[in-house]
């Protein structure tokens, strides 16, 4: 077990569980270095359907705009667009997606560096969740061990990772944003109740990663707090912000009609970052604790795996003295996990030591179950969940050159791939995830 840098503990990513040396390196120097494609769940064919199921494969195009970029060229609304998973922006991703327009229609599309293929008819649509997995080869460059030293450090991690049997399952960095990760800041001051707080958090607030220009527009926002004014000097690129700042511009004080003016995902991406930050810090407590990962123990809850061999989330298992033995097994066999809470009006949690983890963070962040019932932004409420703490890698492989490591494997739904690799590179920041 090794602490991890401030940058990465502000997002609940406190610590590893490897203890091997670190490659260093960096991801997605280009996109053709972090390559995803999902493992889907196909909807039955249905010739003479009203959807069009394709697979979209897209370079460098962050989900949300790409949507937007698709809804846009086919004349219909972005929420009638159908996929199953959000995927990475500076990456190469293929996946499936749903449309509500003839196949025709669909393939007749030319866009910069979307690929539309393999269209067929279908009676439904592809909604969030819908998918098995994603498959991914992702190639590391400028590590800072080389050759044998690099095969050795990767090796050695590879190694106490298949001794636990996969992973810790935190939610990467992805889920707050690489660039400016406040994600879950913005879900935490809805789900507090402070709207105002939450707009400035997204539309204002600048950090130093990012550009010059964006960043002096948001420090002029956060210093005036002029939204008409800010619509002439905001860039044009930042859509979103500007969609807010646009509607405060006409209706002063409307917070919450802001943040109701933001595609629907995004809305509930925000609590949903929220959730995951007390999860990774739940997790690395637990970790901290030297309790495992792999293994139940009196009071835990453990999810049943379903026919795919994922967890069932909703379906949580208390762990008690006289059931132990055989969960245990099952969790062995791969048929259950271990799990944490992610936080939310309708929560059960653990008992035994990772109840005590569980309760002592929510109360350290001052949460009530009622919190996540936000009766002005009903996209914002989350009944809450459970999720397992250790993810499973299939497939893995890697193959080191010089000062570049190339990996690919398989992971569940849900899984992040930086949060595997970020055990093997061990580094500070989060702008190269």
């Amino acid at each position: 077990m090794m602490e991890s840098g401030p940058e990465e503990a502000a997002i609940g990513l406190e610590l590893y569980y490897t203890d091997s040396p670190g490659t260093g390196g960096r991801l997605k120097c280009d996109p053709e270095d972090f390559q995803v494609e999902e493992v889907s769940a196909y909807p039955p064919r249905c010739e003479g359907g009203p959807i069009t199921i394709a697979k979209v494969t897209a370079t460098n195009w962050e989900m949300n705009r790409l949507v937007r970029q698709l809804s846009r060229s086919l004349g219909i609304g972005r929420e009638r667009i159908g996929f199953a998973g959000t995927k990475d922006k500076r990456a190469v991703t293929s996946q499936l997606m749903s449309f509500p327009v003839p196949a025709e229609r669909l393939m007749e599309l030319s866009l910069h560096q979307i690929e539309i293929s393999e269209p067929y008819p279908a009676k439904k649509g592809i909604t969030i969740g819908d998918l098995i997995g994603n498959a991914f080869r992702i190639r590391v460059t400028d590590t800072e061990l080389r050759d044998e030293q690099l095969s050795r450090a990767v090796a050695a991690t590879g190694e106490q990772l298949q001794a636990l049997g996969g992973f810790p399952n935190f939610f990467g960095v992805q889920r707050f944003g690489a660039v400016r990760p406040i994600t879950h800041e913005v879900g935490k001051w809805i789900v507090k109740g402070d709207l105002e707080r939450a707009v400035m958090t997204y539309a204002a607030n600048p950090h130093p990663n990012e550009r010059d220009e964006g960043r002096e527009a948001r420090a002029r926002l956060q210093e005036d707090r002029d939204f008409e004014a800010a619509l002439d000097y905001y860039p044009k690129i930042m859509t979103f912000e500007r969609t807010i700042i646009g509607h405060l511009s006409r209706a002063p004080g409307d917070y919450a009609g802001a943040i109701a003016t933001l595609p629907s995902n995004l809305q509930m991406m925000f609590v949903h970052a929220y959730q995951s930050f007390l999860f990774n810090r739940m997790l690395s407590e637990r970790i901290r604790r030297g309790l495992p990962l792999d293994r139940p123990l009196v009071g835990d809850v453990v999810l049943p795996a379903d026919r795919n061999g994922l967890p069932q989330h909703d379906n949580g298992v208390p762990v008690t003295s006289s059931n132990l033995d055989l969960v245990e097994r099952q969790v062995r066999q791969g048929r259950a996990f271990v799990s944490g809470v992610l936080f939310g009006t309708d929560s059960v949690l653990a008992e035994g030591e990772m109840g005590e983890i569980e309760r002592s963070i929510i109360e350290q962040e001052g949460l009530r179950k009622e919190d996540f019932m936000v009766p002005p932004l009903h996209l914002c409420s989350s009944k809450g969940t459970r999720r397992e703490l250790l993810g499973i890698v299939k497939d893995l492989r890697y193959e080191t050159h010089g000062d570049s490591v190339t990996f690919s494997f398989a992971l569940n739904k849900g899984c992040y791939a930086t949060s595997l690799l970020r055990e093997y590179l061990k580094k500070e920041g989060l702008m190269d995830y």
